[in-house]
């Protein structure tokens, strides 16, 4: 369905009396860019708090017959509720558009999901990269400050990639592909998620979250817990 949105289905269907629906279509990135959105609302005292959601149903966007694809991608949903606080908390972001080479993973309807891999892979591998350290100058901050980086789970390969790039050890990359596949822009909040219930993310602790992908998109934010 393209109307009405998804935001909309989702306040009749939690029956909200008041609020203002967002659909977010920024391919992987799209929860970062709702994340920071919906932080802006909240800090110009717009909203009282947030509900941000990633969810994606890919089974039905790809090509069963396409094996660079369909033994990837997966269907997710998680959220995230947003609120002011009254302690004071770290908070950058960073996120930009290159709409310029955007045909490189494109969906159009009733066509399935079409990926360049190889263009792909090469922007997976080196704009995330740049965006974390421009993320981190903002912040005079280092990698050694961050606790976890927690990325969109492109594939297992290019956030390898990214560790060594980065300089970093695999552990301090929060990685749950092998589970749950690429969902999108629902992987990020379905990582957070698995985190906090494993008791990984302790108040005060800071992390990156980047998101990457079509669009082409990509942002981080760099949060303290």
């Amino acid at each position: 369905k393209i109307m009405p949105g998804i935001s909309f289905i989702v306040q009749k269907a939690f029956n909200i009396q008041k609020c203002r629906c967002i659909d977010v279509l920024a391919g992987c990135s799209g929860y970062i860019n709702a994340f920071d959105i919906a932080r802006k609302y909240i800090i110009t005292e717009d909203c009282n708090c947030a509900l941000v959601i990633g969810v994606e149903k890919l089974s039905e966007c790809i090509d069963k017959n396409d094996i660079n694809i369909v033994s990837l991608l997966g269907d997710g949903a998680s959220a995230s509720i947003l609120a002011p606080t009254k302690s004071q908390k770290l908070y950058y972001s960073n996120i930009e558009s290159i709409g310029q080479i955007g045909d490189i993973l494109t969906y159009e309807i009733p066509e399935k999901i079409y990926m360049d891999g190889k263009q792909v892979y090469r922007f997976g591998t080196t704009k995330p990269i740049e965006n974390i350290n421009e993320l981190l100058r903002k912040s005079n901050l280092t990698l050694k400050d961050i606790k976890y980086i927690v990325p969109h789970q492109s594939n297992l390969k290019m956030l390898k990639r990214i560790c060594k790039e980065l300089n970093i050890e695999e552990q301090k990359m929060y990685i749950n592909i092998q589970n749950v596949g690429n969902t999108f822009c629902a992987s990020i909040p379905i990582a957070l998620t698995e985190m906090f219930e494993k008791d990984l993310l302790k108040s005060g602790d800071k992390i990156i979250l980047i998101g990457y992908g079509g669009g082409v998109n990509l942002g981080s934010i760099l949060l303290e817990i």
